[in-house]
């Protein structure tokens, strides 16, 4: 899999810098209650929208008026509906200011992406309803015959459309538990991938593996489900944010009459020199998850642990066992095997690899 940028890959994998921006997201929180930190400008294109959102309240604000007036008494049938209309026009330019405004001034200003993102989704769907409502009270000037209406109407859809209302629950459910966020790499199903996109109705994956390619690396297509299936499968998250690893094995067969306390060694110095002191920070933050849970006592080692298992084929496994970031895990393996294979062929003598008619 290709590895990400160095800048990328230090910040999302390494403990000590998200450490480092934990404390410095606390610095400017600390900023802004002294009074410390200048807000940020507004973008200009949000004034333009905001100034036109204004200049549209004046305008309808003044048809509005000239209707109460009676200036179109030659149209009395229609000044009823105009003044709902003018009346609508204004609460619906009302609410798209205001959304306007609580995305300037709230959602942009949020820590993380993932929460920007979320908020935005949550701040559309406001907005949708909002809208609706005032399309319906613009167009039934009784309330009582719009709500028989929709009812009827929601009666009607709510068998047509069970799929797509059970994956809106699903959104809501994403939202509310996390299962997943965008970024995270998951497998559900049949599908492995990085989540790129959550709608209301369905996720998209940017699919990783699948049958054209053996390893962790992008295929190129792309994997819709509806939200629905989050509520009936199983999600397996290789990027839960408190603890965003995975262990994973490197095995090779050598011979019985191999040195195995060599092969030990070399498999363990090699995986050291790669991992370096990420793998003891990781596991120890593994270590104080499960020491808040009932399975505190599973065995879990700070440095990559080798094992040594007997194969059905008459070979002995030995095993190499680490903690690497899910998205890395493909070019670490590759690394790993490289400079193992190329340590172990200097010893033939020490390691028995299977040869010829033996493999």
């Amino acid at each position: 899999m290709t590895d990400p940028s160095p800048s990328v890959a230090n910040s999302a994998l390494d403990p000590a810098k998200a450490q480092d921006e934990q404390v410095q997201r606390a610095m400017r929180q600390r900023s802004r209650d002294c009074g410390d930190e200048k807000p940020p400008a507004v973008p200009r294109r949000h004034k333009f929208w905001l100034g036109t959102y204004a200049l549209a309240l004046i305008v309808l604000a003044v048809v509005f008026y000239l209707l109460r007036l009676h200036y179109f008494d030659f149209a009395a049938r229609y000044v009823p509906l105009l003044r709902r209309a003018s009346g609508g026009a204004m609460a619906i330019v009302l609410t798209l200011a205001a959304a306007r405004l609580v995305r300037v001034y709230a959602i942009e200003r949020a820590e993380t992406a993932v929460t920007r993102y979320n908020l935005r989704r949550i701040l559309r769907l406001v907005v949708y309803v909002v809208l609706a409502s005032i399309v319906v009270s613009v167009l039934f000037a009784n309330w009582y015959a719009a709500a028989a209406s929709l009812g009827l109407i929601s009666l009607v859809l709510g068998f047509a459309l069970q799929t797509p209302i059970t994956s809106f629950i699903g959104w809501i459910y994403i939202l509310a538990r996390e299962p997943y966020r965008v970024g995270d790499r998951i497998s559900i199903g049949e599908a492995t991938g990085d989540v790129i996109d959550v709608t209301y109705l369905d996720t998209t994956l940017w699919e990783v593996g699948g049958p054209y390619v053996s390893t962790d690396h992008p295929s190129g297509r792309l994997v819709k489900f509806p939200n629905a299936n989050v509520l009936t499968s199983a999600i397996y998250n290789y990027s839960w944010p408190v603890f965003p690893y995975i262990w994973n094995e490197i095995s090779f067969q050598v011979g019985y009459d191999s040195d195995f306390e060599f092969v030990g060694r070399v498999m363990r110095e090699a995986a050291e020199a790669e991992l370096g002191e990420a793998m003891i920070e990781r596991v120890q933050v593994f270590r104080d998850i499960l020491a808040s849970t009932p399975v505190d006592q599973v065995q879990v080692h700070e440095r990559p642990s080798v094992l040594f298992r007997v194969n059905a084929n008459t070979w002995i496994d030995a095993i190499v066992r680490y903690v690497v970031d899910p998205k890395q895990a493909g070019s670490v393996k590759s690394r790993l095997i490289a400079a193992m294979l190329q340590r172990l062929n200097a010893e033939p003598e020490r390691v028995r690899f299977p040869k010829g008619d033996s493999r």
